[in-house]
């Protein structure tokens, strides 16, 4: 009679798991928060607008200023062709008035009728009691590279000089010297100029004066975090106690297409080459509808941004799928330690 012999019992080891108390919590990754009005300005506000979108913003005493680049429909604003840029004003940060009066438009002689087409994606600088404005110009002929202005009510522009190269599409002023020498963050394109959404790296450059640059050494280079992956590029930066903070854009492709996100940097403030931190998590990406669909696709994209330390706030007024313009908020001292608690890329 045979038999069948019984399977042996598995032997297993349990190992005590934490409880939820016990365990460690993750830290939230840093995040801004979008204003509850959602869209702040768009085209409805400004008669035959295709697009109000991406905007320089600073404040001039207790106005919020917003430089909004628009694009019309016909092409053309009170008879001259192209874009223009227009102020908005507000006293509350959330109702801007805009001026009809553009203060850049494609001029009508000299040089930069030559090469400025279509001004748009101002960067605003405060320097003493001036405040410098860079834009890109932008022609099939010449390419694309950095204009410098400057304004000190932002009635009247005063035209300076082509501060870049082709193509180095917007340089980004620091508010003061540092070590006796003026500097800035440059976003050259690598290679192949006129492929908008990739090979786009981070440089830093300073010089004697706003007009002689020299000392151009690479900073940071895509590939960092998945919504960095093809192009970075920086906004002017905001001094803190710890150091710069730049909110730089990045762009990551997919099957749908090219996608637009917001993330932030931390340079040391004594030697504005030495990064301190790089938020790996995006702090803004193109999620709402508003920031989904218009005339680009899934792009959030920020000029610049706002920040006051005494209320730990930092805003910004960032374009939505270059047609419309969002407000997002946070803490400055959070967006700070963001940077820190990642820090720095390695063999960036």
């Amino acid at each position: 009679m045979s038999t069948v012999a019984r399977p042996r019992p598995i032997q297993t080891t349990v190992t005590s798991v934490p409880s939820v108390s016990s365990a460690k919590p993750s830290p939230e990754p840093y995040e801004m928060q979008r204003h509850t009005e959602g869209v702040i300005l768009s085209p409805q506000d400004f008669p035959g607008a295709d697009a109000v979108f991406n905007c320089g913003q600073i404040m001039m005493g207790e106005q919020t200023i917003l430089l909004v680049s628009v694009s019309h429909r016909c092409g053309q604003y009170r008879g001259v062709l192209g874009a223009t840029t227009h102020v908005a004003r507000s006293d509350n940060g959330i109702d801007f008035e805009i001026d009809p009066n553009p203060l850049l438009q494609r001029a009508s002689h000299g040089l930069y009728a030559l090469v400025d087409h279509h001004p748009i994606d101002t960067r605003v600088t405060k320097i003493d009691d001036w405040y410098y404005i860079v834009h890109p110009a932008c022609t099939a002929e010449w390419g694309t590279f950095g204009l410098l202005g400057r304004t000190r009510d932002f009635n009247d522009y005063e035209e300076m000089d082509v501060i870049s190269l082709p193509d180095n599409r917007v340089p980004c002023l620091f508010p003061e010297k540092i070590n006796g020498q003026y500097w800035r963050l440059d976003r050259p394109y690598r290679v192949a100029p006129n492929e908008h959404h990739t090979l786009g790296n981070i440089w830093a450059a300073s010089g004697p004066d706003l007009l002689h640059w020299g000392g151009f050494r690479p900073m940071l280079r895509p590939g960092f975090a998945p919504w960095a992956q093809t192009k970075i590029g920086p906004t002017p930066p905001i001094r803190t106690d710890e150091g710069w903070l730049v909110v730089i854009h990045g762009v990551a492709g997919s099957c749908g297409g090219y996608r637009y996100g917001l993330g932030l940097v931390l340079l040391e403030l004594d030697n504005p080459l030495a990064i301190r931190g790089v938020t790996r998590h995006p702090i803004l990406m193109p999620d709402m509808l508003y920031e989904r669909t218009g005339a680009v696709p899934n792009v959030v994209f920020a000029c610049g941004a706002i920040a006051d330390a005494e209320q730990d706030t930092l805003r910004m007024y960032y374009g939505c799928a270059d047609t419309c313009i969002g407000l997002a908020t946070g803490s400055l001292s959070g967006a700070v330690q963001a940077c820190l608690d990642d820090g720095p890329i390695e063999n960036s």
